[in-house]
C-alpha cells in the first residue's frame, strides 16, 4: 500500500500521484473554508480523479517522477502561497507517504469520483458542490 505494487518501491512523485494530491488538496480545502483552493476544473478519468492542465503540462514525464527543478516554473514563489501553505503541508503529510496506486485505489472508493465516472461519459468534472459535500468536517 505504501509502494508500488509491482516493484516494492517508491518511485517518488509521479503525474499519477500529484492528480490524486491536488484532488484531495481541493477537496480538503472546499470541505473547509467553502471555497477552491484553485480554480482549474477535476475530471474522472478511469485512473482517478485529474486536473486536465497540469496533467497535460506534465505528461512529458509518463508514469516516472516529476523532475521538480523542471516541472516547477522559474517565477514560482512560495512567499505567494503563505495563506494555503498550512493547508498543503497538511494534504501532503496526509496523503503522500501512499503510493500512486493506493491513492487511484482509495478515490475509486469515494463517492465524487464514483458519481461522477458512473455518468458514464468520458471525462465528467466532479463538481466543486460534491467534494464540498464530501470533505465537509463532520461534527
Amino acid at each position: 500500500m505504501w509502494a508500488d505494487e509491482e516493484t516494492g518501491e517508491d518511485p517518488g512523485l509521479t503525474n499519477l500521484k500529484l492528480q490524486k494530491l491536488l484532488y484531495y488538496a481541493q477537496g480538503h480545502y472546499l470541505g473547509e473554508h467553502g471555497k477552491p483552493l484553485f480554480s482549474d476544473e477535476i475530471q474522472a478519468w478511469a485512473h482517478g480523479p485529474v486536473v486536465p492542465n497540469e496533467y497535460h503540462r506534465l505528461k512529458h514525464f509518463g508514469a516516472g517522477p516529476i523532475d521538480t527543478e523542471r516541472a516547477v516554473a522559474e517565477s514560482f514563489d512560495w512567499d505567494d502561497y503563505r495563506d494555503v501553505e498550512q493547508h498543503l503541508i497538511k494534504v501532503w503529510n496526509t496523503y503522500a507517504k501512499y503510493a500512486a496506486w493506493a491513492l487511484r485505489q482509495r478515490t475509486h472508493s469515494e463517492r465524487p469520483w464514483k458519481e461522477a465516472f458512473d455518468r458514464g461519459e468520458w471525462n465528467m468534472v466532479i463538481s466543486q458542490d460534491a467534494l464540498r459535500e464530501f470533505f465537509a468536517p463532520t461534527a
